[in-house]
């Protein structure tokens, strides 16, 4: 009996040529991957069924099923029991994040690592500015007071700087530029934990500068605010 599917179309090309060459796994995951761009299916949709893809593509099923591990791995299909498998409607939150292996292979910090971080941060920080509801503002506000008491108390770690720039992610109300800053402050955090230890004082100024440029609604502000909290700890970092 036929998967049901929320898409009614026929499928296009991408699920049903047969596939010739290079690692079959990769192909399969490579042209689900097309037949999503491609709009053969959509979120919500159920792939065709185990069999029919081994049919179609022309590849056995020990590769399809791996395929589909992977897949789902990534956050990207659910397996659902005596229904078939689903592509997911938003990524799941405790997908593998197939990022931050990538940026760890690049074995340390490198300077195009901070290149991305110099780029992204004010980006996604302005974002945040324009999209912060009341509710984010006092999230902002609790993890820079959290960060203050904790230097008061000699306790401080990298945990409250990152609360203080997770809470400004959030605030942007977009999945996928969470999801990126994310993965890069994860890369970070042993370079953060070193700044909480040596120059911990400035670290909460800087902070507090940018979270009073961000009251006010000032992107110049900000980006100079971060521009000047970058500097204060790249200085310490070895890096290639």
């Amino acid at each position: 009996m036929a998967l049901p599917r929320k898409n009614t179309q026929p499928l296009g090309d991408s699920l049903t040529t047969p596939l010739f060459q290079g690692s079959v796994v990769l192909l399969v995951i490579d042209r689900i991957k097309q037949a999503l761009i491609n709009d053969e299916l959509k979120p919500g949709d159920y792939l065709p069924s185990e069999s029919e893809l081994t049919r179609n593509l022309g590849v056995g099923k020990s590769s399809v099923r791996e395929a589909i591990k992977m897949l789902q791995a990534m956050g990207i299909l659910e397996v659902r029991r005596g229904q078939g498998t689903k592509i997911r409607e938003h990524p799941s939150e405790d997908a593998l994040n197939s990022m931050v292996f990538q940026m760890i292979l690049a074995k340390g910090i490198t300077k195009d690592m901070l290149d991305l971080r110099k780029m992204f941060e004010p980006a996604y920080t302005v974002m945040a500015m324009e999209r912060a509801t009341e509710e984010d503002l006092q999230d902002i506000r609790q993890a820079l007071e959290a960060f203050e008491k904790a230097l008061t108390e000699s306790r401080q770690d990298s945990s409250y700087d990152l609360a203080f720039h997770m809470a400004i992610l959030r605030a942007t109300h977009n999945p996928l530029v969470i999801r990126i800053g994310e993965t890069m402050m994860e890369l970070f955090d042993a370079s953060i934990e070193t700044s909480m230890r040596t120059l911990p004082e400035v670290a909460l100024k800087d902070h507090k500068a940018i979270y009073k440029a961000f009251l006010a609604r000032d992107e110049t502000a900000i980006r100079e605010a971060i521009r000047v909290s970058s500097k204060s700890w790249e200085t310490s970092l070895t890096y290639k």
